[in-house]
């Protein structure tokens, strides 16, 4: 009867796969991107927000532009440094998640300062 117990727990564990070992299935090959260039890219879009804050153009203009190079430069630190570029669908959505949170809380406060 000891004998029994002792091969019970002396047998070695079959290794896992790839399919069945969660990090290395979540793990996937692809071309890393060029940092430096997104790092130019942001502080391009850096020196256009300076730039175009400082423009004699309607406050309505340039609050519209600036808004959208702000998402602009925030997708691109999402995708590329956050890594959500490569990442599975379901990582995304979970970043992605509380935006609607975000434009709610926007859309409240800009209400309080128009009304």
């Amino acid at each position: 009867m000891a004998q029994a117990e002792q091969t019970k727990t002396s047998t070695p564990t079959p290794p896992l796969t790839p399919a069945t070992s969660a990090p290395e299935a979540h793990e996937r090959k692809h071309a890393h991107p060029s940092y430096i260039g997104i790092w130019f890219f942001l502080a391009a879009l850096t020196a256009a927000e300076l730039t175009v804050a400082f423009l004699p153009w309607r406050k309505s203009v340039i609050i519209a532009l600036l808004l959208g190079m702000a998402v602009w430069k925030a997708a691109l630190v999402a995708m590329y440094y956050m890594h959500l570029r490569f990442e599975t669908r379901r990582i995304v959505i979970l970043a992605l998640g509380p935006l609607p949170l975000c434009v709610i809380l926007v859309a409240a406060v800009a209400t309080e300062f128009f009304w």
